[in-house]
């Protein structure tokens, strides 16, 4: 077993079987798939959780043994170094900030066996046994006229040593599903039935290709085998359902599945029934493109949800978007409504401790009342306020007020001196929107970052808190503690950090720039 102090340190995404890329969005923003990023040396290890010298994908957390249990798909990106497909690995921790990290866990197949790649599932406890069923993934065998992808089963005593147990394995029923997509079991016991559920990520073998996808339901007495059910939630939407995830807060029942068809991101579905009708909320979304494939633990008081920001290829802004990259957790907060929400856990967020001085330059415009306030009148412009060069791993938050609605407003990351290239997180009251941006733009930046884009209310003489996450390469900005924005910036390393207004006027309060 490995600790690791961060303090101290510096569904698998798609694999899209014979015709089906062409159904994906323009080639411009593709996916890149395990293994095939290859020759691009992992940087100095972040905050936010990445396995040493490699990049962690789907993750699948158990809270057990008093801890947050995560399994997850390790990639190398470098199948000539340590061969093809993709193991489970293991780590835990209690404050998503200290990690003790395992090894492996559930080892590959050979190119001969289902299990070459071990893809997502699920774990739990059943009897003073853990058990994990997983996806037995192997692309080779679809050459031999043999499925692609089935669930398969393995247990353990302690968490760390698993047992395959290869014979129960099991494929989608032809007749009706695709053999090679049946996928990312979820298992759970159903208290209103006495039995094990299953859902999983499958598709039907008939009707619009882009919209077969289903999360698919088998039922189970003893955890062994397994009886095929009618589809338990099939809208027409997506090409499939990766990564479903099932749970209850209340009267309300959420599931939870990844898509990439229609947007990249990780959607749930409502409803006071199991079996439904599903609802889709306004904000049906967890975060923008850069969270995906997110399952969810409890702690018996509190859910998050376990998502990865993905890299991008070449280490660019104009990169394809990269399978796996860097563990991300949000807290998961059930509305009145019973809507979900999401907001930084509190011992991330006091992880980022250590306040660091400021002093912001005059801008045309803006007042300064000290380090911590700051007013921007621009009516009619553009104005900015820097501060100084900002730390690579940091967090900024703010308090805005306005009494009408600017144009746009928000916060700059490594500008240059004379703020021509920059990052731009901005609010735009008009549209109800929170938008990552950059200057200069890139091939796949027209008015923002593609996707990179969120919902949120932003009325006049409500304050609006802005809580921004800086890593190297990733960030994470939380607004109201209720909305969340993935992205990465890898063109502009460093700069300066401030604030600014376009059309408008608003007040900047509580300003901390903090860092671990």
């Amino acid at each position: 077993m490995k600790r690791r102090n961060f303090l101290q340190a510096s569904g698998m995404f798609p694999f899209i079987a014979g015709n089906l890329a062409k159904d994906l969005p323009g080639n411009e923003y593709r996916i890149i798939q395990p293994g095939s990023e290859k020759n691009i040396p992992p940087p100095a290890r972040e905050f936010f959780y990445r396995p040493e010298n490699a990049w962690a994908g789907d993750f699948i957390p158990l809270y057990a043994e008093g801890k947050f249990q995560l399994f997850y798909l390790l990639d190398w990106r470098n199948a000539e170094k340590h061969g093809e497909g993709v193991p489970w690995y293991r780590l835990s921790t209690t404050d998503f900030v200290h990690y003790e990290e395992y090894g492996e866990v559930i080892p590959r197949g050979t190119k001969e066996e289902q299990d070459l790649s071990i893809f997502t599932g699920s774990a739990l406890k059943a009897d003073n046994t853990y058990h994990i069923f997983y996806t037995g993934h192997n692309h080779h065998l679809v050459a031999k006229g043999k499925p692609m992808q089935a669930v398969m089963h393995a247990v353990s005593n302690d968490l760390q040593h698993w047992k395959k147990i290869p014979e129960h394995t099991f494929f989608a029923p032809t007749g009706r599903y695709e053999k090679n997509d049946w996928r990312d079991p979820f298992v759970y016991f159903n208290e209103e039935t006495k039995e094990y559920n299953m859902l999983l990520a499958a598709r039907f073998n008939e009707g619009i290709p882009r919209r077969r996808g289903l999360t698919a339901l088998c039922t189970s007495k003893d955890l062994v085998k397994w009886e095929v059910k009618d589809p338990f939630y099939a809208p027409n939407e997506y090409i499939t359902h990766e990564c479903p995830d099932l749970f209850k807060i209340g009267d309300w029942w959420y599931l939870v599945f990844s898509e990439y068809s229609d947007l990249v991101a990780t959607r749930y579905r409502m409803s006071r029934s199991l079996k439904g009708p599903w609802l889709t909320p306004k904000q049906d979304t967890f975060d923008g493109h850069a969270f995906y494939a997110a399952k969810t633990a409890s702690d018996g008081s509190n859910r998050f949800i376990f998502g990865w920001n993905p890299t991008r290829s070449e280490n660019k802004d104009s990169g394809a978007w990269n399978w796996g990259g860097n563990l991300v957790v949000h807290q998961l907060v059930q509305q009145p409504n019973g809507e979900l929400t999401v907001r930084v856990p509190d011992t991330v967020r006091k992880a980022f401790s250590k306040n660091i001085p400021q002093s912001f330059k005059t801008a045309e415009g803006a007042k300064i009342a000290g380090s911590r306030e700051i007013e921007v009148k621009a009516e009619g412009v553009f104005s900015a306020v820097a501060a100084g060069k900002m730390p690579g791993t940091c967090r900024i938050s703010t308090s805005i007020v306005f009494s009408k609605p600017p144009r746009a407003l928000g916060c700059m990351l490594r500008c240059s001196d004379d703020l021509e290239k920059c990052y731009y997180i901005r609010l735009e009251p008009g549209r109800s929107r929170l938008v990552f941006d950059m200057w200069p733009r890139k091939d796949n930046v027209i008015s923002q970052m593609i996707e990179l884009e969120r919902y949120v209310e932003l009325k006049a003489g409500s304050p609006v808190s802005m809580e921004v996450f800086v890593d190297g390469s990733i960030g994470i900005v939380y607004v109201n503690d209720r909305v969340a924005m993935d992205f990465r910036a890898y063109d502009l390393p460093e700069g300066n950090w401030g604030f600014f207004v376009n059309d408008g006027s608003a007040r900047f309060r509580d300003i901390e720039l903090t860092t671990l």
